[in-house]
């Protein structure tokens, strides 16, 4: 499930994944279904965990989420996501990143890829940059000893990726044993119902009387008659019914 960045200016996008994996777009056991950010923050489209629900209804047993390009704060994959890596590339200027809190706490896997030819040594001081910011973390329960961690990865000469792929299948297999992979697509079921009541609730706000009850407070406010906060507190009382 490929999520592309949509264009701020026209809103749409370019939706070339397949094109980039013909080959595995040919295989009759992988469906790749690419689809617009739309703007929606996480580095995620509107919908991509009803497309997760789907998929694994249909009998899909491994489900990857590639998102845009997010920032330090932007972690809502995380929240619909069994496994969350982290893929960087080699000397992007931003090692110092690993020490900020936010999307680090949030990996459970940190690969640094292009670690082959004239990359490959700031590769290794990227992963080892990381490596170091991961052990300044507190420790997650949900973590077996030596999790998360930082490894390096060559997708162009194929070496790493085995390893990568045997490190998150033990640590599924861990979880599932312990009950934390269950305990954690409880929270994120929590998580999810929430967001869910947000929207129900932001929908409310796109009707047409509320759009009219906004702007006649809004021009209030404007005009210095109420502050804010108390006209905001108005609108949700009269919207809330």
């Amino acid at each position: 499930l490929a999520v592309d960045p949509s264009s701020a200016r026209s809103g749409g996008s370019i939706l070339g994944d397949k094109t980039r994996m013909e080959r595995l777009s040919r295989d009759p056991a992988a469906f790749i279904r690419p689809s617009p950010s739309q703007s929606h923050l996480g580095g995620v489209a509107r919908r991509t965990r009803e497309a997760v629900t789907l998929c694994e209804a249909a009998g899909f047993d491994v489900v990857l989420i590639e998102t845009v390009g997010v920032g330090q704060s932007e972690t809502v994959v995380a929240e619909m996501s069994d496994i969350f890596v982290l893929l960087l590339a080699p000397a992007g200027g931003d090692e110092l990143q690993g020490v900020k809190r936010g999307i680090m706490e949030m990996a459970d896997l940190i690969l640094v890829n292009k670690a082959d030819g004239d990359l490959k040594p700031a590769a290794m001081r990227t992963c080892s940059d990381y490596a170091g910011a991961l052990r300044l973390l507190r420790k997650r329960p949900q973590d077996p000893e030596g999790y998360p961690k930082a490894m390096t990865v060559s997708a162009l000469q194929d070496e790493g990726l085995q390893k990568a792929w045997d490190e998150m299948t033990a640590l599924v297999n861990w979880r599932r044993e312990t009950g934390h992979f269950d305990g954690r697509r409880a929270e994120q079921a929590r998580y999810w119902f929430g967001q869910e009541v947000r929207q129900g609730l932001l929908a409310r706000l796109e009707t047409p009387s509320a759009r009219a009850t906004m702007q006649d407070y809004a021009a209030r406010v404007a005009a210095g008659d109420m502050t804010p906060t108390v006209a905001a507190a108005e609108v949700l009382r009269q919207i809330g019914g």
